[in-house]
């Protein structure tokens, strides 16, 4: 049985939580969806689109972090890790 609030003042933070985790549940799905799309586009062979995709992605990944849903770090790393791969797939031939 879940907890019911009695205090109006746990009332109203139980009602902020529950707005601020489904808002934090659409901006993370949202991000895993860009994310997934850099990484597919990464895998192919359009360099420009693969570019578009990630920084998309690096978009929406910089938005979940200023909102304060993901750590900032978490989202550097991935960052990171997104752009290492589309450098290494995406090399220019000189």
């Amino acid at each position: 049985m879940p907890h019911i609030p009695v205090h109006p003042s746990a009332q109203k933070r139980h009602r902020q939580s529950l707005k601020r985790a489904e808002r934090n549940r659409a901006i993370k799905s949202h991000v895993r969806s860009t994310v997934k799309q850099a990484a597919q586009a990464i895998g192919g062979t359009d360099a420009a689109d693969a570019t578009a995709k990630v920084r998309e992605a690096t978009s929406a990944l910089m938005k979940a972090s200023s909102k304060g849903t993901l750590h900032r770090n978490t989202v550097r790393r991935q960052i990171a890790r997104l752009s290492t791969r589309l450098h290494k797939a995406h090399a220019k031939q000189s």
